[in-house]
């Protein structure tokens, strides 16, 4: 956690935030989502008491050092749903964004309510979430995911694609990937003498998990790792600029750090353009609906799919078994004679 990010948070809301990472575990993104939703709505708050301009261009200016302790016990369920319709009408928050930042205040007034005994009773467990409506994940075809294999033509090539076969066919999220080591793949052997290759993925809330590697994955990781002439160390890529600073990251940079999140969706965006994919809306996240669309059309179970991607429950992966029932709906549409009516 980068402790500049929280230093100008009250006291009471850097307790929240430390205990939600240290205790909770849970991760760096998540605290951050947290204090971004909290933060904004004591920005809220002190519009509402006029202590701050009624300005939605200033909005994200609004400093939130001064807030006491006083100020958050004085905070009622009224407020928070106030906060919720100013949010959806100056800031165009839809409805998954406001059911977001319900939960962190939820979250927030639990601990102040369970860990600081600062109220008998949380002001916000009654507080209603907005539900967001369910959306289809977007996600490649087979054909379009074979053509983004065949359309990888960068100046390190073989690290970027290590990096899509990654992603197609193990469905781990960006910070999973980035954060691979060398000592997370594992080569070990069956009773009969097969070679079977492991990789330990950190998911949410530093949950580890093991995947298995198919054979597309370990040949793209061993082309990946395969010294050649002019490099004996293929990870260190072409250019690389800083040759002091070794790293056990799988994935590097040129400058032979980690890569970042950001360096790997731009290597993806430049794969969807080679093929022609740029204009559909797709992310890196696509490929990880991707991965776990093919393998559910495919005949894995839901409940193994469940732990290949790492849900924490079980109704996260059924959206893939919704999204095969909307394409036999939209098969049985596709019918010629599925407007056929009964002659008069």
């Amino acid at each position: 956690m980068k402790g500049n990010y929280y230093d100008n948070a009250p006291q009471t809301i850097k307790d929240f935030i430390y205990y939600e990472q240290i205790v909770k575990g849970r991760s760096e993104l998540t605290v951050k989502n947290y204090f971004t939703d909290i933060r904004s709505f004591f920005r809220f708050y002190k519009v509402k008491c006029g202590r701050a301009a009624d300005n939605p261009e200033e909005f994200s200016e609004i400093g939130i050092s001064d807030i006491t302790d006083e100020d958050i016990k004085s905070v009622d369920l009224q407020t928070a749903q106030e906060f919720l319709i100013y949010m959806k009408d100056h800031k165009d928050n839809d409805q998954k964004a406001r059911y977001r930042k319900a939960v962190s205040l939820r979250q927030f007034y639990k601990f102040l309510t369970n860990n600081k005994n600062m109220f008998e009773v949380s002001p916000m467990a009654n507080l209603e979430l907005p539900s967001p409506k369910p959306a289809l994940p977007k996600y490649l075809t087979l054909e379009q995911a074979l053509e983004m294999l065949t359309h990888i033509d960068t100046p390190d090539k073989k690290r970027d694609y290590c990096i899509i076969v990654f992603f197609l066919n193990c469905g781990m999220r960006l910070s999973e990937l980035c954060g691979i080591k060398l000592k997370d793949i594992r080569s070990t052997h069956n009773a009969d003498g097969s070679e079977v290759y492991t990789l330990k993925v950190l998911g949410k809330g530093s949950k580890e998990r093991i995947i298995y590697l198919n054979q597309a994955c370990v040949d793209a990781y061993l082309d990946y790792l395969a010294p050649d002439i002019t490099d004996p160390d293929i990870r260190t890529a072409r250019g690389c600029r800083d040759m002091s600073a070794p790293t056990d990251n799988l994935f590097l940079s040129r400058r032979r750090t980690g890569i970042s999140n950001r360096r790997v969706q731009q290597i993806v965006e430049e794969c969807f353009k080679s093929c022609g994919l740029d204009n559909m809306g797709l992310s890196v996240h696509k490929l990880r609906h991707t991965a776990a669309t093919l393998m559910y059309q495919n005949g894995v179970d839901v409940r193994v799919l469940k732990d290949v991607l790492g849900h924490e429950n079980l109704n996260t992966t059924q959206i893939y078994t919704h999204l095969s029932d909307k394409q036999m709906e939209q098969a049985m549409q596709k019918n010629p004679l599925a407007g056929v009516k009964p002659r008069e």
